[in-house]
């Protein structure tokens, strides 16, 4: 199954975002505001960057199947940005995606940060210093998250074929490489 090929095979680059955005210090309620516009602002430059060209790649089929409208996230991070006094602000980097399949790979690595935002919110929701934060970027799916992340994992693993998986994982480790460099 292509999700299982993903997670091991984009497992260093997961840890390294969750060193990169101190994810430890959630945990442990040490996370700052300022620790949290810095997950936001990259978070925002991801999607800037890349949601269009995913969205664009994908097929009908695609947008069908994994309810395309319903995970569009640019304009709730947007809302993040506002109350959090962040600046929009124009796409500035060279992020392409060379087929289908890699944009699959991309928005395996957004949809995850969605899986994980959901439990970063509620964390941080009950951390001293976050009472006027509105989490909608993390919060998106809201009791929704764990039957959306099912959803694509099942439509991935259904319609990816093994020939394509590396295409999945170019996809998936363009997106996690400018994460991880963008600021």
């Amino acid at each position: 199954m292509v999700s299982e090929y993903l997670k091991q095979n984009t497992a260093e680059y997961h840890d390294a975002a969750e060193k990169l955005f101190n994810s430890e210090k959630i945990f442990n309620r040490t996370f700052t505001l300022e620790d949290y516009k810095k997950i936001i602002h990259t978070n925002y430059l991801m999607l800037l960057h890349s949601e269009d060209k995913i969205f664009n790649s994908l097929s009908d089929k695609y947008a069908e199947k994994l309810q395309l409208e319903d995970r569009k996230k640019l304009s709730l991070i947007e809302k993040d940005l506002e109350s959090l006094s962040l600046d929009n602000q124009a796409v500035s980097h060279p992020l392409e995606f060379e087929n289908e399949h890699e944009a699959l790979g991309a928005m395996y690595v957004i949809e995850g940060s969605t899986l994980g935002g959901n439990v970063i919110a509620k964390q941080l929701s009950k951390t001293e210093g976050f009472d006027e934060v509105t989490f909608n970027f993390f919060g998106c799916y809201q009791e929704n998250t764990g039957p959306m992340w099912k959803n694509f994992k099942e439509c991935l693993d259904t319609e990816v074929k093994e020939e394509n998986y590396n295409e999945v994982l170019s996809g998936a480790k363009k997106l996690y490489t400018f994460l991880l460099n963008v600021n």
